[in-house]
């Protein structure tokens, strides 16, 4: 493209420095002539005065000979002789022939080629009534004086237009091909794998669109590939919930050799899960949203997991308080989804709390939410912060930090959030907040209104009755 460039604007270039220097080279080598003829016949006019008062030859002769043209040698006065079969007076040698001569006529003079240049003839009227005539020569170099000069002038001034315009359409040309080069240096780079690689947003206006076009295209393959890693710790991190369930199990099988290699075996298959979950948890995945219409009932899935969990908790001598599901609680999540987050939830009360530690799951139904309120008796959660954050599992074994993540990213697929405080238990408190209206994007619902909206909209449910004793 670059030489292409250079070679098209060369070419234009060249068509036009010969269009205006030629016919440029043609008006000054006129204009030239044109000069050395009027010099012609300006020296021939100064002999004009004298040839009308005077015809004496040594009165001629000397005024002849003051001239400038005399003294260059080019000269000459031929005047006819006043009396029949005279003698006609000859100053100076006349380069033309007689015949040329007689035939200038009137009062126009004439010009005639002659050996190394030209003659201007100019009749002139004497007092006699007859006809002299003035005879100007005009050497080739004094008709192509400054011609030669003026086409070098010309020829240099083309030569330059010429280099110039190759010199700009090159750096047009490298700055065209260059961004269009460092377009397809960064998709070779990305077709080897390397995520990082970006083009500068740079250069003409349809390669910068081309690489804005690019550096959206890689941000979003890598956002696939995030979603995906971060899909495969999302499922295994439900193996979490089973394997708690095969750990207390396992616990209670007694000692033998048997119960040794079930616990060992559990133990094995957490850590090789924890395994997976920390590789593989490098991105955020996105939410699938939830149509119009769709959905679960809350108390149902709420129901459902408590029967499934207070097993578990007789087991542990965990006291268990339910409320809030009696009647029906539609929200906008995927039943999956809310199973979920309610088993991270449970589980990590489960993981993170001795045997015996009381528990609660309460359900509020508000005017535009649904609140999901889970907590212990246990001994707290010394940085709300941190343990939202995903994957900081705080140096716990077992834990790999994902479990509230999920629990958030469900909550905001809705427009709402989670936030962790201090239970009437003494333990810790995790509120789920359901929006129940329609969600596009965007900022969760809490933080598009602020803190203080967000404790006004929460004053619309009787959360006060979650905090009950368990």
């Amino acid at each position: 493209m670059r030489w292409a460039l250079v070679k098209v604007c060369l070419a234009v270039t060249v068509m036009v420095v010969v269009a205006f220097a030629v016919p440029l080279g043609l008006v000054i080598k006129e204009m030239a002539r044109d000069r050395a003829f009027t010099n012609a016949e300006r020296h021939a006019a100064t002999v004009g005065p004298a040839l009308s008062i005077t015809q004496d030859r040594d009165k001629l002769a000397t005024a002849i000979k003051s001239t400038q043209a005399w003294s260059m040698g080019r000269l000459a006065v031929h005047i006819p002789s006043p009396v029949p079969d005279g003698v006609p007076i000859e100053i100076g040698t006349p380069r033309s022939t007689p015949e040329a001569m007689a035939a200038v006529g009137g009062s126009t003079g004439a010009t005639m080629e002659v050996d190394d240049g030209w003659v201007l003839v100019q009749p002139n009227g004497i007092s006699s009534g007859e006809i002299a005539m003035v005879e100007v020569f005009i050497p080739d170099d004094e008709v192509s004086r400054g011609v030669v000069t003026a086409w070098l002038v010309l020829a240099g001034v083309g030569l330059a237009l010429i280099v110039g315009s190759v010199a700009v359409a090159d750096r047009l040309g490298v700055r065209m091909v260059q961004p269009a080069q460092r377009l397809a240096g960064a998709a070779h780079e990305l077709g080897e794998g390397r995520l990082g690689a970006r083009v500068p947003e740079e250069g003409p206006a349809e390669l910068r669109s081309a690489a804005i076009a690019f550096n959206a295209m890689a941000d979003q393959v890598v956002q696939l590939l995030a979603n995906e890693r971060e899909l495969a710790a999302d499922l295994s991190h439900r193996l979490r919930t089973p394997l708690t369930v095969l750990r207390l199990n396992a616990a209670s099988l007694g000692e033998g050799p048997a119960a040794d290699q079930t616990r060992a075996a559990v133990e094995q298959l957490e850590r090789e899960v924890d395994t997976i979950i920390r590789t593989a948890r490098e991105a955020k995945p996105q939410t699938t949203a939830v149509g119009p219409g769709a959905g679960c009932d809350a108390s149902e899935v709420v129901r459902e997991r408590m029967d499934f969990w207070s097993a578990l908790a007789e087991d542990e001598g965990r006291k268990v308080r339910v409320a809030g599901v009696e009647r029906p609680v539609r929200i906008p999540v995927a039943r999956s989804e809310l199973v979920t987050a309610l088993d991270a939830l449970l589980g990590n009360v489960f993981r993170h709390t001795a045997e015996g530690t009381a528990f609660s799951v309460d359900v509020h139904n508000g005017e535009d939410a649904v609140i999901i309120l889970v907590s212990d008796a246990g001994s707290g959660i010394a940085d709300p912060a941190a343990a939202m954050a995903r994957g900081n599992s705080n140096g716990r074994d077992g834990s790999t930090g994902l479990g509230l993540d999920i629990v958030r990213r469900v909550a905001e697929s809705t427009g709402g959030d989670v936030r962790i405080g201090s239970s009437v238990l003494g333990g810790t408190e995790v509120r789920v907040w359901l929006g129940l209206a329609p969600y596009t994007g965007g900022e969760p619902a809490e933080r598009r209104r602020g803190h203080r909206g967000g404790e006004r909209r929460r004053s619309r449910v009787p959360v006060r009755s979650s905090r009950g004793g368990a």
